[in-house]
């Protein structure tokens, strides 16, 4: 079993990290839609765990709203992972954040990486212009 930290920046914030999370991976190769899948299933499942009124994982929930510090929910909740694995594909499509594997942004969701004590991966989530 391997750890591998993930940092989330924003691209108001470049730089700084917002959120770092540290996921277990079975295997030191796996694509690109794998690590986005290991990710989010660690993070829900931290978030269940602990049942915190914040959420601050990679794609929001649905019945929440954002603030400064994460999404916040109407009434509390345990999330399912795939439907938040879902929701994080369709955003990684559609650039709703940018993946970067030591520096390098990676595109293709079953492109192979390779993942290494060194690697570094950020997900650079977008924040659309006002009035833009």
């Amino acid at each position: 079993m391997q750890t591998l930290t993930i940092r989330d920046e924003v691209t108001s914030n470049m730089g700084k990290a917002d959120y770092v999370i540290t996921i277990r991976l079975t295997s030191a190769r796996l694509t690109v839609r794998d690590l986005i899948r290991e990710r989010v299933r660690q993070e829900v499942e931290d978030f269940n765990n602990k049942q915190s009124e914040l959420y601050n994982g990679l794609v929001q929930p649905t019945d929440t709203e954002r603030t400064l510090n994460g999404f916040k929910f109407r009434t509390r909740r345990n999330l399912d992972w795939q439907e938040q694995f879902d929701k994080a594909v369709e955003g990684f499509q559609r650039n709703a954040f940018i993946l970067l594997v030591d520096d390098l942004q990676v595109d293709d969701l079953d492109q192979l990486i390779a993942i290494s004590p060194e690697t570094q991966v950020t997900f650079v989530k977008l924040v659309p212009l006002v009035g833009g």
